[in-house]
Protein backbone atom coordinates (compact mmCIF):
# COMPACT_ATOMS: atom_id res chain seq x y z
CA UNK A 1 0.00 0.00 0.00
CA UNK A 2 1.55 3.35 -1.05
CA UNK A 3 1.17 6.23 1.47
CA UNK A 4 -0.36 9.62 0.56
CA UNK A 5 2.98 11.35 1.12
CA UNK A 6 4.63 8.93 -1.24
CA UNK A 7 1.93 9.53 -3.85
CA UNK A 8 2.44 13.33 -3.57
CA UNK A 9 6.18 12.84 -3.84
CA UNK A 10 5.79 10.70 -6.96
CA UNK A 11 3.39 13.25 -8.48
CA UNK A 12 5.89 16.08 -8.00
CA UNK A 13 8.64 13.91 -9.47
CA UNK A 14 6.51 13.08 -12.50
CA UNK A 15 5.69 16.76 -13.04
CA UNK A 16 9.38 17.64 -12.85
CA UNK A 17 10.31 14.86 -15.24
CA UNK A 18 7.45 15.88 -17.55
CA UNK A 19 8.82 19.42 -17.80
CA UNK A 20 12.26 18.05 -18.59
CA UNK A 21 10.71 15.77 -21.21
CA UNK A 22 8.81 18.68 -22.79
CA UNK A 23 11.98 20.73 -22.90
CA UNK A 24 13.84 17.84 -24.53
CA UNK A 25 10.97 17.34 -26.98
CA UNK A 26 11.08 21.03 -27.93
CA UNK A 27 14.80 20.78 -28.51
CA UNK A 28 14.31 17.66 -30.58
CA UNK A 29 11.60 19.35 -32.67
CA UNK A 30 13.87 22.30 -33.33
CA UNK A 31 16.65 20.00 -34.45
CA UNK A 32 14.30 18.09 -36.74
CA UNK A 33 13.07 21.35 -38.26
CA UNK A 34 16.63 22.40 -38.81
CA UNK A 35 17.40 19.06 -40.45
CA UNK A 36 14.31 19.33 -42.65
CA UNK A 37 15.47 22.70 -43.93
CA UNK A 38 18.71 21.06 -45.02
CA UNK A 39 20.91 22.59 -42.33
CA UNK A 40 23.32 19.95 -41.05
CA UNK A 41 21.09 17.13 -42.28
CA UNK A 42 22.39 13.75 -41.18
CA UNK A 43 21.12 10.24 -41.38
CA UNK A 44 19.78 9.04 -37.99
CA UNK A 45 21.61 6.05 -36.55
CA UNK A 46 19.55 2.91 -36.13
CA UNK A 47 19.81 2.50 -32.35
CA UNK A 48 17.71 -0.67 -32.38
CA UNK A 49 20.58 -2.58 -33.96
CA UNK A 50 22.78 -1.92 -30.91
CA UNK A 51 21.27 -4.94 -29.12
CA UNK A 52 22.59 -7.30 -31.79
CA UNK A 53 25.71 -5.39 -32.78
CA UNK A 54 27.90 -6.39 -29.83
CA UNK A 55 26.96 -10.05 -30.18
CA UNK A 56 28.53 -10.12 -33.63
CA UNK A 57 31.96 -10.22 -31.96
CA UNK A 58 31.64 -12.53 -28.93
CA UNK A 59 35.37 -12.29 -28.16
CA UNK A 60 34.94 -8.61 -27.21
CA UNK A 61 31.59 -8.94 -25.45
CA UNK A 62 32.81 -9.37 -21.85
CA UNK A 63 35.55 -6.78 -22.26
CA UNK A 64 33.07 -4.24 -23.66
CA UNK A 65 30.60 -4.84 -20.85
CA UNK A 66 33.26 -4.45 -18.16
CA UNK A 67 34.48 -1.25 -19.81
CA UNK A 68 30.94 0.10 -19.87
CA UNK A 69 30.41 -0.58 -16.15
CA UNK A 70 33.77 1.00 -15.38
CA UNK A 71 32.74 4.09 -17.35
CA UNK A 72 29.78 4.47 -14.98
CA UNK A 73 32.09 4.31 -12.00
CA UNK A 74 34.31 6.92 -13.64
CA UNK A 75 31.26 9.21 -13.77
CA UNK A 76 30.63 8.60 -10.03
CA UNK A 77 27.54 6.53 -10.86
CA UNK A 78 26.96 3.45 -8.70
CA UNK A 79 26.39 0.65 -11.26
CA UNK A 80 24.97 -1.66 -8.59
CA UNK A 81 22.13 0.09 -6.67
CA UNK A 82 21.49 -0.97 -3.10
CA UNK A 83 17.73 -1.28 -3.42
CA UNK A 84 14.80 -1.24 -5.81
CA UNK A 85 11.35 -1.46 -4.25
CA UNK A 86 8.99 -3.64 -6.23
CA UNK A 87 5.23 -3.87 -5.81
CA UNK A 88 4.85 -7.34 -7.30
CA UNK A 89 6.84 -10.41 -8.18
CA UNK A 90 6.31 -11.30 -11.83
CA UNK A 91 4.19 -14.35 -11.00
CA UNK A 92 2.06 -12.20 -8.65
CA UNK A 93 1.71 -9.55 -11.36
CA UNK A 94 0.43 -12.13 -13.85
CA UNK A 95 -2.06 -13.56 -11.36
CA UNK A 96 -3.42 -10.11 -10.50
CA UNK A 97 -3.66 -8.60 -13.99
CA UNK A 98 -4.14 -11.53 -16.40
CA UNK A 99 -7.91 -11.44 -15.86
CA UNK A 100 -8.23 -7.85 -14.63
CA UNK A 101 -6.92 -6.42 -17.94
CA UNK A 102 -8.38 -8.15 -20.97
CA UNK A 103 -8.56 -5.49 -23.69
CA UNK A 104 -5.70 -5.20 -26.19
CA UNK A 105 -3.75 -1.98 -26.69
CA UNK A 106 -4.96 -0.56 -23.37
CA UNK A 107 -2.77 0.53 -20.44
CA UNK A 108 -4.10 1.63 -17.05
CA UNK A 109 -2.55 5.09 -16.78
CA UNK A 110 -3.51 5.77 -13.14
CA UNK A 111 -1.96 2.55 -11.85
CA UNK A 112 1.77 2.08 -11.18
CA UNK A 113 3.55 -1.24 -10.71
CA UNK A 114 7.21 -2.01 -10.08
CA UNK A 115 8.74 -5.33 -11.14
CA UNK A 116 12.21 -6.84 -11.13
CA UNK A 117 13.72 -9.60 -13.22
CA UNK A 118 16.36 -10.71 -15.70
CA UNK A 119 16.31 -9.74 -19.37
CA UNK A 120 16.04 -12.96 -21.39
CA UNK A 121 15.40 -11.26 -24.72
CA UNK A 122 15.54 -7.67 -25.93
CA UNK A 123 14.80 -6.26 -29.36
CA UNK A 124 14.30 -2.81 -30.78
CA UNK A 125 11.70 -1.72 -33.30
CA UNK A 126 13.08 1.55 -34.54
CA UNK A 127 14.56 4.12 -32.17
CA UNK A 128 11.43 4.72 -30.10
CA UNK A 129 10.24 1.24 -29.19
CA UNK A 130 11.93 -1.61 -27.26
CA UNK A 131 10.49 -5.02 -26.40
CA UNK A 132 11.97 -6.80 -23.36
CA UNK A 133 11.18 -10.31 -22.11
CA UNK A 134 11.61 -10.03 -18.35
CA UNK A 135 11.83 -13.24 -16.35
CA UNK A 136 11.80 -13.94 -12.63
CA UNK A 137 10.03 -16.07 -10.01
CA UNK A 138 9.54 -18.78 -12.68
CA UNK A 139 7.34 -16.41 -14.73
CA UNK A 140 7.78 -14.05 -17.65
CA UNK A 141 6.31 -10.69 -18.64
CA UNK A 142 6.77 -8.33 -21.57
CA UNK A 143 8.13 -4.84 -21.02
CA UNK A 144 6.90 -2.53 -23.78
CA UNK A 145 9.17 0.51 -23.59
CA UNK A 146 8.03 3.50 -25.68
CA UNK A 147 9.95 6.75 -25.94
CA UNK A 148 6.76 8.85 -25.73
CA UNK A 149 5.96 7.56 -22.25
CA UNK A 150 9.45 7.07 -20.86
CA UNK A 151 10.56 9.63 -18.24
CA UNK A 152 14.25 9.73 -18.90
CA UNK A 153 16.77 9.53 -21.71
CA UNK A 154 15.24 6.75 -23.79
CA UNK A 155 18.18 6.45 -26.17
CA UNK A 156 20.39 5.43 -23.23
CA UNK A 157 18.45 2.16 -22.96
CA UNK A 158 19.95 1.03 -26.25
CA UNK A 159 23.48 1.34 -24.92
CA UNK A 160 22.90 0.12 -21.34
CA UNK A 161 20.58 -2.89 -21.56
CA UNK A 162 21.70 -6.34 -22.68
CA UNK A 163 20.44 -9.91 -22.38
CA UNK A 164 21.10 -11.31 -18.91
CA UNK A 165 20.99 -7.96 -17.11
CA UNK A 166 18.84 -7.66 -13.99
CA UNK A 167 16.62 -4.58 -14.05
CA UNK A 168 13.86 -2.86 -12.13
CA UNK A 169 10.89 -1.59 -14.13
CA UNK A 170 8.30 0.96 -13.01
CA UNK A 171 5.29 1.75 -15.14
CA UNK A 172 1.66 0.99 -15.84
CA UNK A 173 0.11 -2.42 -16.58
CA UNK A 174 -1.79 -3.21 -19.74
CA UNK A 175 -1.81 -5.18 -22.95
CA UNK A 176 0.02 -4.62 -26.22
CA UNK A 177 -1.68 -4.47 -29.63
CA UNK A 178 -1.23 -8.22 -29.93
CA UNK A 179 -2.88 -8.77 -26.53
CA UNK A 180 0.31 -9.62 -24.61
CA UNK A 181 0.15 -8.72 -20.89
CA UNK A 182 2.82 -6.04 -20.51
CA UNK A 183 4.27 -3.23 -18.46
CA UNK A 184 4.79 0.11 -20.20
CA UNK A 185 7.67 1.66 -18.25
CA UNK A 186 8.24 5.23 -17.22
CA UNK A 187 11.49 4.18 -15.57
CA UNK A 188 13.99 1.33 -16.02
CA UNK A 189 16.84 0.91 -13.54
CA UNK A 190 19.81 -1.39 -14.16
CA UNK A 191 20.37 -3.37 -10.94
CA UNK A 192 23.10 -5.80 -12.00
CA UNK A 193 24.96 -6.48 -15.23
CA UNK A 194 25.59 -9.76 -17.01
CA UNK A 195 29.18 -9.58 -18.25
CA UNK A 196 29.00 -12.75 -20.34
CA UNK A 197 26.98 -13.41 -23.47
CA UNK A 198 24.14 -15.79 -22.68
CA UNK A 199 23.43 -18.68 -25.06
CA UNK A 200 20.22 -18.10 -27.00
CA UNK A 201 17.26 -20.23 -26.04
CA UNK A 202 15.75 -22.58 -28.58
CA UNK A 203 12.29 -23.19 -27.13
CA UNK A 204 12.48 -25.97 -24.54
CA UNK A 205 15.62 -27.47 -26.11
CA UNK A 206 18.56 -27.61 -23.72
CA UNK A 207 21.32 -25.40 -25.16
CA UNK A 208 23.97 -26.20 -22.51
CA UNK A 209 26.08 -29.33 -22.26
CA UNK A 210 25.58 -31.49 -19.17
CA UNK A 211 29.07 -30.65 -17.98
CA UNK A 212 28.35 -26.91 -18.18
CA UNK A 213 24.98 -27.35 -16.48
CA UNK A 214 26.45 -29.17 -13.47
CA UNK A 215 29.56 -26.95 -13.11
CA UNK A 216 27.68 -23.68 -13.65
CA UNK A 217 24.32 -24.43 -12.09
CA UNK A 218 23.50 -20.72 -11.94
CA UNK A 219 23.70 -20.59 -15.75
CA UNK A 220 21.57 -23.73 -16.00
CA UNK A 221 18.90 -22.11 -13.83
CA UNK A 222 18.98 -18.92 -15.90
CA UNK A 223 18.63 -20.75 -19.21
CA UNK A 224 16.42 -23.70 -18.34
CA UNK A 225 13.34 -22.96 -16.24
CA UNK A 226 12.21 -26.62 -15.80
CA UNK A 227 15.33 -27.21 -13.69
CA UNK A 228 13.79 -25.01 -11.00
CA UNK A 229 10.79 -27.35 -10.90
CA UNK A 230 13.04 -30.26 -9.91
CA UNK A 231 14.25 -28.38 -6.86
CA UNK A 232 10.76 -27.12 -6.05
CA UNK A 233 9.65 -30.77 -5.99
CA UNK A 234 12.62 -31.65 -3.78
CA UNK A 235 11.52 -28.92 -1.38
CA UNK A 236 7.97 -30.28 -1.36
CA UNK A 237 9.30 -33.76 -0.54
CA UNK A 238 11.21 -32.43 2.46
CA UNK A 239 8.29 -30.30 3.63
CA UNK A 240 5.88 -33.23 3.41
CA UNK A 241 8.31 -35.54 5.21
CA UNK A 242 8.95 -33.12 8.07
CA UNK A 243 5.25 -32.35 8.54
CA UNK A 244 4.32 -36.04 8.42
CA UNK A 245 6.82 -36.86 11.17
CA UNK A 246 5.97 -33.86 13.35
CA UNK A 247 2.26 -34.69 13.16
CA UNK A 248 3.21 -38.04 14.72
CA UNK A 249 5.14 -36.41 17.58
CA UNK A 250 8.65 -36.85 16.20
CA UNK A 251 11.20 -34.21 17.25
CA UNK A 252 13.78 -32.96 14.74
CA UNK A 253 17.34 -32.93 16.10
CA UNK A 254 20.90 -32.30 14.90
CA UNK A 255 23.87 -34.57 15.61
CA UNK A 256 27.64 -34.14 14.97
CA UNK A 257 29.05 -34.15 11.44
CA UNK A 258 32.57 -35.08 12.61
CA UNK A 259 33.19 -38.22 14.64
CA UNK A 260 36.11 -40.06 16.19
CA UNK A 261 34.66 -43.31 14.84
CA UNK A 262 32.85 -43.72 11.51
CA UNK A 263 29.84 -45.74 12.61
CA UNK A 264 26.18 -46.27 11.88
CA UNK A 265 26.58 -47.71 8.39
CA UNK A 266 28.78 -49.88 6.22
CA UNK A 267 30.78 -47.40 4.12
CA UNK A 268 34.24 -45.90 3.62
CA UNK A 269 34.47 -42.49 5.35
CA UNK A 270 36.17 -39.22 4.52
CA UNK A 271 38.90 -38.19 6.93
CA UNK A 272 39.62 -34.73 8.29
CA UNK A 273 41.88 -33.31 11.01
CA UNK A 274 41.10 -31.17 14.04
CA UNK A 275 44.10 -28.89 14.67
CA UNK A 276 43.24 -27.83 18.21
CA UNK A 277 42.56 -31.39 19.37
CA UNK A 278 45.46 -32.69 17.26
CA UNK A 279 43.45 -35.69 16.13
CA UNK A 280 42.02 -37.31 13.04
CA UNK A 281 38.26 -37.23 12.69
CA UNK A 282 35.81 -38.80 10.24
CA UNK A 283 32.98 -37.08 8.39
CA UNK A 284 29.84 -38.91 9.38
CA UNK A 285 28.52 -41.71 7.21
CA UNK A 286 25.25 -41.91 9.17
CA UNK A 287 23.69 -40.27 12.26
CA UNK A 288 22.29 -43.57 13.55
CA UNK A 289 24.30 -44.14 16.73
CA UNK A 290 23.75 -40.62 18.09
CA UNK A 291 20.01 -40.81 17.40
CA UNK A 292 19.74 -44.12 19.29
CA UNK A 293 21.60 -42.54 22.22
CA UNK A 294 18.77 -39.97 22.34
CA UNK A 295 16.25 -42.82 22.54
CA UNK A 296 18.26 -44.17 25.50
CA UNK A 297 17.91 -40.72 27.08
CA UNK A 298 14.12 -40.78 26.80
CA UNK A 299 13.47 -38.87 23.56
CA UNK A 300 11.20 -41.59 22.20
CA UNK A 301 10.66 -40.24 18.66
CA UNK A 302 13.50 -38.38 16.97
CA UNK A 303 14.49 -37.65 13.38
CA UNK A 304 17.23 -35.84 11.50
CA UNK A 305 17.44 -34.58 7.92
CA UNK A 306 21.01 -33.90 6.90
CA UNK A 307 24.12 -34.62 4.86
CA UNK A 308 26.11 -37.86 4.97
CA UNK A 309 29.58 -38.28 3.48
CA UNK A 310 30.91 -41.52 1.98
CA UNK A 311 34.23 -41.82 0.20
CA UNK A 312 32.90 -44.01 -2.58
CA UNK A 313 32.42 -43.93 -6.34
CA UNK A 314 30.41 -41.39 -8.33
CA UNK A 315 27.83 -42.72 -10.75
CA UNK A 316 24.23 -42.17 -11.83
CA UNK A 317 22.85 -42.89 -8.35
CA UNK A 318 25.80 -42.11 -6.03
CA UNK A 319 27.34 -38.82 -4.91
CA UNK A 320 30.00 -38.58 -2.17
CA UNK A 321 27.77 -36.28 -0.12
CA UNK A 322 24.06 -36.90 -0.06
CA UNK A 323 20.97 -36.12 1.99
CA UNK A 324 19.06 -38.58 4.15
CA UNK A 325 16.27 -38.61 6.69
CA UNK A 326 16.67 -40.99 9.62
CA UNK A 327 14.19 -41.49 12.44
CA UNK A 328 14.05 -43.72 15.51
CA UNK A 329 10.85 -44.78 17.17
CA UNK A 330 10.76 -46.36 20.62
CA UNK A 331 8.42 -49.33 21.19
CA UNK A 332 7.99 -50.01 17.45
CA UNK A 333 9.42 -52.78 15.22
CA UNK A 334 10.11 -53.31 11.53
CA UNK A 335 6.51 -54.38 10.86
CA UNK A 336 5.32 -51.01 12.15
CA UNK A 337 7.91 -49.35 9.92
CA UNK A 338 6.67 -51.11 6.78
CA UNK A 339 3.12 -49.90 7.41
CA UNK A 340 4.46 -46.42 8.21
CA UNK A 341 6.50 -46.38 4.98
CA UNK A 342 3.53 -47.38 2.84
CA UNK A 343 1.42 -44.63 4.39
CA UNK A 344 4.14 -41.98 4.09
CA UNK A 345 5.18 -42.61 0.48
CA UNK A 346 1.70 -43.20 -0.93
CA UNK A 347 0.39 -39.97 0.63
CA UNK A 348 3.48 -38.02 -0.44
CA UNK A 349 3.25 -39.14 -4.06
CA UNK A 350 -0.49 -38.47 -4.16
CA UNK A 351 0.10 -35.00 -2.69
CA UNK A 352 2.78 -34.07 -5.25
CA UNK A 353 1.48 -35.81 -8.39
CA UNK A 354 -2.23 -36.17 -7.70
CA UNK A 355 -1.99 -39.94 -8.33
CA UNK A 356 -0.26 -43.00 -6.89
CA UNK A 357 1.28 -43.89 -10.26
CA UNK A 358 4.42 -42.07 -11.43
CA UNK A 359 5.60 -42.20 -15.05
CA UNK A 360 9.36 -42.76 -15.15
CA UNK A 361 11.70 -42.88 -18.18
CA UNK A 362 14.74 -44.98 -17.18
CA UNK A 363 16.69 -44.32 -20.39
CA UNK A 364 18.65 -47.51 -19.77
CA UNK A 365 18.00 -49.12 -23.15
CA UNK A 366 19.52 -47.44 -26.24
CA UNK A 367 17.31 -49.60 -28.44
CA UNK A 368 14.20 -48.29 -26.66
CA UNK A 369 14.86 -44.69 -25.51
CA UNK A 370 11.13 -44.01 -24.99
CA UNK A 371 10.64 -46.87 -22.51
CA UNK A 372 8.38 -45.86 -19.61
CA UNK A 373 7.88 -47.47 -16.20
CA UNK A 374 4.60 -47.06 -14.34
CA UNK A 375 5.88 -46.92 -10.76
CA UNK A 376 2.85 -47.62 -8.58
CA UNK A 377 2.92 -46.36 -4.98
CA UNK A 378 -0.53 -47.75 -4.17
CA UNK A 379 -0.28 -49.54 -0.80
CA UNK A 380 0.38 -52.24 0.25
CA UNK A 381 3.80 -52.78 -1.35
CA UNK A 382 5.12 -56.15 -2.46
CA UNK A 383 7.41 -58.06 -0.01
CA UNK A 384 10.21 -60.49 -0.87
CA UNK A 385 12.03 -62.52 1.79
CA UNK A 386 15.69 -62.24 0.85
CA UNK A 387 16.91 -65.85 1.18
CA UNK A 388 13.67 -67.38 -0.11
CA UNK A 389 13.70 -65.00 -3.06
CA UNK A 390 17.32 -65.95 -3.86
CA UNK A 391 16.51 -69.65 -3.68
CA UNK A 392 13.64 -69.17 -6.11
CA UNK A 393 15.73 -67.04 -8.49
CA UNK A 394 18.72 -69.40 -8.42
CA UNK A 395 16.63 -72.57 -8.49
CA UNK A 396 18.50 -74.19 -5.58
CA UNK A 397 18.39 -74.53 -1.82
CA UNK A 398 20.75 -72.28 0.17
CA UNK A 399 22.26 -72.60 3.66
CA UNK A 400 20.21 -71.18 6.53
CA UNK A 401 20.66 -70.33 10.20
CA UNK A 402 24.10 -70.64 11.69
CA UNK A 403 25.35 -72.37 8.53
CA UNK A 404 25.41 -68.92 6.88
CA UNK A 405 28.48 -68.04 8.97
CA UNK A 406 30.68 -70.99 7.91
CA UNK A 407 33.58 -70.95 5.45
CA UNK A 408 31.83 -73.64 3.43
CA UNK A 409 28.90 -71.27 2.87
CA UNK A 410 31.23 -68.49 1.78
CA UNK A 411 32.85 -70.83 -0.74
CA UNK A 412 29.42 -71.88 -2.02
CA UNK A 413 28.30 -68.29 -2.67
CA UNK A 414 31.68 -67.53 -4.23
CA UNK A 415 31.17 -70.43 -6.61
CA UNK A 416 27.61 -69.32 -7.46
CA UNK A 417 28.81 -65.80 -8.30
CA UNK A 418 31.49 -67.21 -10.59
CA UNK A 419 28.98 -69.51 -12.31
CA UNK A 420 26.45 -66.71 -12.78
CA UNK A 421 29.06 -64.12 -13.86
CA UNK A 422 28.13 -61.87 -10.95
CA UNK A 423 31.05 -59.57 -10.22
CA UNK A 424 32.21 -59.07 -6.62
CA UNK A 425 35.44 -57.29 -5.77
CA UNK A 426 37.66 -58.34 -2.86
CA UNK A 427 37.16 -59.13 -0.07
CA UNK A 428 34.71 -61.80 -1.22
CA UNK A 429 32.99 -62.26 2.13
CA UNK A 430 29.68 -64.07 2.47
CA UNK A 431 27.87 -60.80 3.16
CA UNK A 432 29.28 -59.09 0.06
CA UNK A 433 28.64 -62.11 -2.17
CA UNK A 434 25.00 -62.37 -1.06
CA UNK A 435 24.58 -58.64 -1.56
CA UNK A 436 25.80 -58.89 -5.16
CA UNK A 437 23.45 -61.80 -5.91
CA UNK A 438 20.52 -59.90 -4.40
CA UNK A 439 21.35 -56.93 -6.62
CA UNK A 440 21.42 -59.15 -9.71
CA UNK A 441 18.34 -61.29 -9.06
CA UNK A 442 16.01 -59.52 -6.60
CA UNK A 443 16.56 -55.77 -6.85
CA UNK A 444 16.14 -56.00 -10.62
CA UNK A 445 12.52 -57.12 -10.04
CA UNK A 446 11.66 -54.01 -8.03
CA UNK A 447 10.17 -51.47 -10.45
CA UNK A 448 7.28 -50.40 -8.21
CA UNK A 449 8.09 -50.10 -4.49
CA UNK A 450 9.02 -53.46 -3.02
CA UNK A 451 10.31 -54.52 0.41
CA UNK A 452 13.19 -56.99 0.47
CA UNK A 453 13.06 -58.28 4.04
CA UNK A 454 14.74 -60.54 6.61
CA UNK A 455 18.43 -60.09 5.79
CA UNK A 456 21.06 -62.51 7.12
CA UNK A 457 22.54 -61.44 10.46
CA UNK A 458 26.05 -61.18 9.00
CA UNK A 459 24.80 -58.41 6.65
CA UNK A 460 23.16 -56.36 9.39
CA UNK A 461 25.42 -55.67 12.42
CA UNK A 462 23.04 -53.10 13.95
CA UNK A 463 19.75 -54.96 13.37
CA UNK A 464 18.02 -57.20 15.90
CA UNK A 465 17.93 -60.91 15.29
CA UNK A 466 14.75 -62.36 13.78
CA UNK A 467 12.35 -63.56 16.44
CA UNK A 468 11.39 -66.73 14.52
CA UNK A 469 14.10 -67.49 11.93
CA UNK A 470 17.62 -68.20 13.18
CA UNK A 471 20.48 -66.47 11.39
CA UNK A 472 18.28 -63.67 10.04
CA UNK A 473 17.40 -60.16 11.22
CA UNK A 474 14.25 -58.06 11.29
CA UNK A 475 15.38 -55.73 8.56
CA UNK A 476 14.01 -54.46 5.27
CA UNK A 477 15.16 -52.38 2.35
CA UNK A 478 12.66 -50.66 0.09
CA UNK A 479 13.56 -50.66 -3.58
CA UNK A 480 11.90 -48.74 -6.42
CA UNK A 481 13.11 -48.44 -10.00
CA UNK A 482 15.64 -51.16 -9.02
CA UNK A 483 17.40 -48.88 -6.53
CA UNK A 484 17.42 -48.79 -2.75
CA UNK A 485 15.41 -45.90 -1.31
CA UNK A 486 14.91 -46.91 2.36
CA UNK A 487 16.78 -49.10 4.85
CA UNK A 488 15.16 -49.95 8.19
CA UNK A 489 15.09 -52.52 10.98
CA UNK A 490 14.17 -53.46 14.49
CA UNK A 491 17.14 -52.12 16.42
CA UNK A 492 19.59 -54.35 18.24
CA UNK A 493 19.44 -53.27 21.89
CA UNK A 494 21.38 -56.06 23.66
CA UNK A 495 24.80 -54.52 24.48
CA UNK A 496 26.55 -57.90 24.68
CA UNK A 497 25.32 -59.02 21.25
CA UNK A 498 26.03 -55.57 19.82
CA UNK A 499 29.65 -55.74 20.99
CA UNK A 500 30.01 -59.20 19.41
CA UNK A 501 28.68 -57.84 16.09
CA UNK A 502 31.12 -54.92 16.25
CA UNK A 503 33.99 -57.34 16.88
CA UNK A 504 33.06 -59.36 13.79
CA UNK A 505 32.95 -56.12 11.77
CA UNK A 506 36.41 -55.22 13.10
CA UNK A 507 37.71 -58.61 11.95
CA UNK A 508 36.27 -57.95 8.47
CA UNK A 509 37.99 -54.54 8.42
CA UNK A 510 41.28 -56.19 9.36
CA UNK A 511 40.72 -58.61 6.47
CA UNK A 512 40.61 -55.70 4.05
CA UNK A 513 36.96 -54.61 3.99
CA UNK A 514 37.28 -50.80 4.11
CA UNK A 515 33.51 -50.41 4.49
CA UNK A 516 33.22 -52.56 7.63
CA UNK A 517 32.44 -50.80 10.92
CA UNK A 518 34.73 -50.27 13.91
CA UNK A 519 34.03 -51.10 17.55
CA UNK A 520 32.22 -48.12 19.09
CA UNK A 521 32.63 -48.61 22.82
CA UNK A 522 30.84 -45.36 23.66
CA UNK A 523 27.73 -46.60 21.88
CA UNK A 524 27.91 -49.98 23.61
CA UNK A 525 28.14 -48.14 26.94
CA UNK A 526 25.02 -46.13 26.04
CA UNK A 527 23.17 -49.40 25.34
CA UNK A 528 24.15 -50.59 28.83
CA UNK A 529 21.92 -47.83 30.24
CA UNK A 530 18.99 -49.42 28.45
CA UNK A 531 17.67 -48.90 24.90
CA UNK A 532 13.94 -49.75 24.77
CA UNK A 533 12.62 -51.88 21.91
CA UNK A 534 13.13 -49.49 19.00
CA UNK A 535 12.71 -49.31 15.24
CA UNK A 536 15.02 -47.24 13.02
CA UNK A 537 14.48 -46.00 9.47
CA UNK A 538 16.60 -44.16 6.89
CA UNK A 539 15.63 -42.79 3.46
CA UNK A 540 17.73 -41.25 0.69
CA UNK A 541 16.19 -37.90 -0.29
CA UNK A 542 18.18 -37.64 -3.53
CA UNK A 543 17.01 -40.96 -4.98
CA UNK A 544 13.40 -40.33 -4.01
CA UNK A 545 13.60 -36.95 -5.73
CA UNK A 546 14.94 -38.68 -8.85
CA UNK A 547 11.90 -40.94 -8.88
CA UNK A 548 9.39 -38.15 -8.39
CA UNK A 549 10.97 -35.82 -10.97
CA UNK A 550 11.60 -38.42 -13.70
CA UNK A 551 15.38 -37.97 -13.69
CA UNK A 552 17.93 -40.76 -13.98
CA UNK A 553 21.12 -38.97 -12.94
CA UNK A 554 21.61 -37.95 -9.31
CA UNK A 555 23.42 -34.81 -10.51
CA UNK A 556 20.07 -33.54 -11.80
CA UNK A 557 18.64 -33.37 -8.26
CA UNK A 558 21.73 -31.87 -6.57
CA UNK A 559 22.28 -28.17 -7.08
CA UNK A 560 26.06 -28.54 -6.90
CA UNK A 561 27.07 -32.18 -7.50
CA UNK A 562 30.61 -33.48 -7.08
CA UNK A 563 32.56 -33.05 -10.33
CA UNK A 564 36.02 -34.02 -11.42
CA UNK A 565 38.12 -30.84 -11.82
CA UNK A 566 38.33 -29.68 -15.42
CA UNK A 567 41.77 -28.11 -14.90
CA UNK A 568 44.78 -28.28 -12.57
CA UNK A 569 43.72 -28.63 -8.93
CA UNK A 570 44.61 -25.81 -6.54
CA UNK A 571 48.02 -26.37 -4.97
CA UNK A 572 48.99 -29.10 -7.41
CA UNK A 573 51.61 -28.67 -10.10
CA UNK A 574 50.81 -29.78 -13.61
CA UNK A 575 52.46 -32.99 -14.72
CA UNK A 576 55.35 -32.40 -17.13
CA UNK A 577 54.59 -32.96 -20.78
CA UNK A 578 56.20 -36.12 -22.27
Amino acid sequence: MVSKNELKKRKKMREKEQKAAEKAAAKKAAEEAKAASGEGAKKKPNLASAFEEEEKDPSKYTENRKNFVQSLRDQNVNPYPHKFTRTHRIDEFRREYDEAITESNIFVEDMTVALTGRILAIRGAGNALIFIDLEGDSAKVQVLAQADFYQGEFTMLHSTLRRGDIIGVEGCPGRSKSGELSVRPTKIVSLSYCMHMLPKRQGETQVLTKDTRYRQRYLDLIMHNPVKQIFNTRNRILDFLRNFLRERDFVEVETPMMNMIAGGATAKPFETFHNDLNMKLFMRIAPELYLKMLIVGGMDRVFEVGKQFRNEGIDLTHNPEFTTCEFYWAYADYNDLMSFTEELLSQMVKSIHGTYVVKYHPQDDPANPDKVYDIDFTPPFRRIKMMEGLEEALGRQLPRGRDLETEETRELFDKICVEKNVDCSAPRSTARLIDKLVGEYLESQCISPCFIIDHPKLMSPLAKWHRSEEGLTERFELFANKHEVINAYTELNDPKVQLECFMKQADAKDAGDEEAQCVDEAFVQALEYGLPPTAGWGMGIDRLTMLLTDTNNIKEVLLFPAMKPDGPQPGQAQAPQP
